[in-house]
């Protein structure tokens, strides 16, 4: 096996001027934030409607480099373990236990596999059953568990095919699931390294304009082509609880499969060539058939084309059917969407729009619903006589919730909201739903009442609500409010409407977050279902509070900022700063100045974010506000820069007005966009002592058709796209940055080599940087050795610079 080796690159430069190249092996940081970093998770929760069970499922803190150290292959957007048939960074549980809601103690699962690696968790329709797949050396198996008996059984060998997603579904009767198994048959995947190559490369551009962002790990010749099809391809298999197995369906490469409501049909989605090597996978040409359950052709219902070339902006989708499915209210009805501005945002369109509804067996043709005025996104089921229909606009971040009677195809919608969808002050809640007839969600429905759960933030703080919407009037009755003041509750779901009880979560900033049943019609009726305990004790009496401020246009700020543990703040010792942000796009500065933090919110640390370092003499504040903000026809990048460096500004101005920092020792951090956000404001203004980059991109000419929430290409904008580029102003830079990138990131546009390129500017330019490159990590850390050892850099860089 090869060693994993961490690589880091130069610091300093030695005297007689030659760089200074170090080999470390992976460090541990100081004990104190060791101590908060070597914790062991919480379990998940999941319960049954009939709350009668409750379902634990446990995962490892952090992985380890031998779990990322695996086989892998990289195409059409997937990486895949070519070995087991599952994606490679799956993250996995390896425990479940089952609990009685009205017991304190559970059960531990008999039977499970031997060192579990479980994914793919999911409920039978009637509940009484848990399947999952366990992952082994050599593949992927499929088990079931017993709710009631807490018994896990093994059904298959490990034969699954996982490399297109979950490859289970359960049959309407809960006593058989249908699977995705690998052929019989299958083909030797190619080695394109010692395969010599047929001819070259070729791909041709027919003179169509179209916007595609930077994909990762797309398909790159007919090598990766034929490797595609081999890790695609899957029989599906009949499988019932006695570990029988029968085809259902030969050989292809299933990418979605789904039962009717009644449990009568399967909508079956196949992918077909030719493939792309400019767009993933779910662009691929498609065919939708459904089926019956003895497996006969009952119609084709969708056959969409390779999808390479698109309109310009945000708004843009293809032509012909999208978003088919089926109804969740009816037996076996599908909808669908199709656009009426040919899927370009920049036609004028009275509609843009319009959804269909298809009855089985699909002898008659398919008969319009309603037609929306903006983008369609979403639509929540009810009954015959009402659902729930939303559309949305991204240039002006409109949202338009509409009430619809799906038994009057053409009747007017009623607009029940229409809003900013970033305002969150007026967000109404989401709509609650519960199981019907068919154990599909749908609308929960009281006479001509419906019910929304909302977040609940507000000028003066959070306070989650649960609202009763009269469908006749439109009108909103609140039937619940939390009033802490000294904790934070949020509500998941209403389990009882009679009784009216919900399940709520509590927490404070130094008691974990526990489950409890509320009754919300006697307010102060609780029970707690969860005991988890803090883990985090040594943090339990940070000072932590949410502060807010005015950056210099007067647009509203706010950060949570922490001080150490016995912090005198009247005497205000001088304490360095550290400040850890994500810029985000506006459209209004009333948006843009909400605030959605909670000082109530359990102080968690983790990786993400500078709270480790109140425990080693910082003051730090987190998720500072950094909104960019374009009003009317201006975009918000226009000034990005500008707005950047008044944000940063404003920050340091709040926590020094307060007496508390030392403002010649402030340092600045961010991961991905964040990362971005650092290098420019370093580059840019002389605000901080030093900082933190991780996973960014640097250089936006690499991701020329848009990045993050720009719809603008290269050529639309070529001074914004170079003026934001840290890359291009690397010769302003001169202050100390400690630049962290995963070997293997492959999140579109922020690819290892943003950073390596950045460094090597730095480095030829002369400026004071540091290069880590974590082994084995995509955009986001998990591995256990690397993360204590970020946690390490980042803690003796700070010491260095700020101290």
């Amino acid at each position: 096996m090869n060693k994993l080796i961490l690589i880091v690159l130069p610091l300093m430069i030695s005297i007689n001027g030659a760089v200074a190249q170090e080999n470390p092996t992976f460090q541990t940081p100081p004990e104190s934030i060791m101590k908060l970093a070597d914790y062991q998770r919480a379990p998940q929760v999941s319960i049954d409607t009939k709350k009668k069970f409750m379902l634990l499922t446990y995962r490892n803190t952090y992985k380890n480099l031998e779990d990322l150290n695996q086989k892998e292959m990289s195409m059409a957007g997937l990486r895949i373990n070519p070995v087991t048939n599952i994606a490679s960074a799956t993250n996995y549980i390896s425990n479940i236990k089952v609990r009685k809601v009205v017991d304190k103690e559970a059960v531990q699962v008999k039977g499970m596999p031997a060192n579990p690696r479980i994914a793919f968790v999911t409920w039978s329709p009637d509940e009484s059953k848990v399947a999952f797949t366990n992952t082994t050396a050599t593949g992927v198996e499929l088990w079931v568990l017993d709710i009631e008996t807490a018994q896990a059984t093994k059904l298959t060998e490990p034969v699954l095919n996982a490399n297109l997603g979950n490859p289970f579904n359960w049959f309407r009767d809960s006593k058989q699931l249908l699977a995705r198994v690998l052929p019989k048959n299958r083909p030797e995947l190619i080695d394109s390294k010692k395969e010599l190559p047929t001819g070259p490369t070729v791909s041709v551009s027919n003179g169509a304009t179209s916007q595609n962002r930077t994909y990762p790990d797309l398909l790159k010749n007919a090598a990766d082509e034929t490797n595609f099809v081999t890790l695609a391809t899957s029989e599906l298999y009949r499988v019932d609880l006695n570990a029988k197995m029968e085809l259902f369906k030969k050989e292809d490469m299933y990418a979605t499969e789904a039962f009717s409501p009644d449990g009568k049909f399967i909508l079956i989605t196949t992918l077909h060539k030719p493939f792309s090597y400019v767009v993933p996978l779910n662009r691929f040409p498609q065919t939708s058939k459904v089926y019956d359950l003895s497996r006969q052709d009952v119609k084709t219902v969708n056959e969409v084309p390779l999808s390479e070339i698109l309109p310009k902006g945000f708004m843009a989708v293809r032509t012909g059917k999208r978003s088919i499915n089926w109804r969740a209210d009816k037996p076996s009805t599908l909808f669908f969407v199709e656009a009426l501005d040919e899927g370009d945002p920049r036609k004028e369109a009275k509609f843009r729009d319009a959804v269909y509804l298809w009855d089985a067996p699909f002898n008659r043709e398919p008969h319009l619903l309603t037609k929306t005025i903006q983008r369609y996104s979403n639509i929540i089921w009810g009954n015959d006589n009402v659902a729930v229909l939303q559309d949305e606009w991204y240039d002006d971040r409109n949202e338009k919730t509409y009430l619809i009677n799906p038994s009057m195809p053409g009747e007017s919608a009623k607009v029940i909201f229409d809003r900013n969808f970033q305002d969150v002050y007026s967000d109404p809640g989401s709509f609650e739903t519960w199981k019907n007839e068919y154990g599909k969600y749908v609308l929960a429905t009281d006479k001509n009442s419906l019910f929304l759960i909302g977040d609940g933030h507000t000028p003066k703080g959070q306070f989650p609500f649960i609202d009763e919407l009269d469908t006749k009037t439109l009108k909103t009755k609140r039937l619940y409010q939390s009033s802490y003041k000294d904790k934070m509750e949020e509500i998941f779901d209403i389990e009882d409407y009679k009784k009216g009880e919900a399940l709520v979560r509590i927490q404070s900033k130094n008691e974990y977050p526990n489950y409890y049943f509320r009754k919300f019609r006697k307010k102060d009726e609780l029970t707690q279902l969860t005991y988890f305990p803090n883990p985090f004790e040594s943090i339990k009496d940070v000072y932590k509070e949410v502060i807010k401020y005015k950056r210099a246009d007067g647009v509203e700020l706010s950060g949570t900022l922490y001080l150490p543990v016995g912090y005198d703040r009247t005497k205000k010792e001088k304490l360095p700063l550290l400040i850890w942000a994500y810029p985000a796009e506006y459209k209004d500065k009333n948006s843009a100045g909400q605030t959605t933090a909670n000082p109530n919110e359990f102080t968690f640390p983790y990786y993400g974010s500078f709270v480790y370092w109140v425990t080693r003499g910082y003051a730090v504040l987190d998720d500072a506000a950094f909104p960019i903000i374009g009003e009317g026809k201006e975009e918000p990048n226009d000034t990005f820069i500008q707005q950047l460096v008044s944000n940063a500004k404003a920050a340091i101005d709040a926590v020094d007005s307060l007496g508390f920092i030392d403002r010649k020792r402030v340092a600045v951090g961010g991961h991905s966009y964040g990362a971005f956000m650092t290098a420019n404001l370093l580059t840019h203004s002389n605000l901080f002592a030093c900082g933190i980059a991780r996973s960014g991109a640097y250089n936006r000419t690499l991701t020329p058709f848009g990045f993050q929430n720009e719809q603008r290409n290269y050529w639309d904008a070529p001074d914004v796209y170079n003026t934001m580029s840290p890359f291009m102003n690397a010769d302003k830079m001169k202050t100390p940055i400690l630049l962290v990138h995963g070997e293997a990131d492959n999140n579109p546009g922020t690819f290892t080599l943003q950073t390596e390129r950045y460094f090597q500017a730095l480095k030829g330019l002369g400026a004071p940087a540091r290069m880590v490159i974590l082994p084995k990590e995509q955009h986001g850390y998990v591995a256990r050795e690397n993360i204590l050892h970020l946690l390490w850099e980042q803690d003796k860089f700070l010491e260095k610079y700020l101290k």
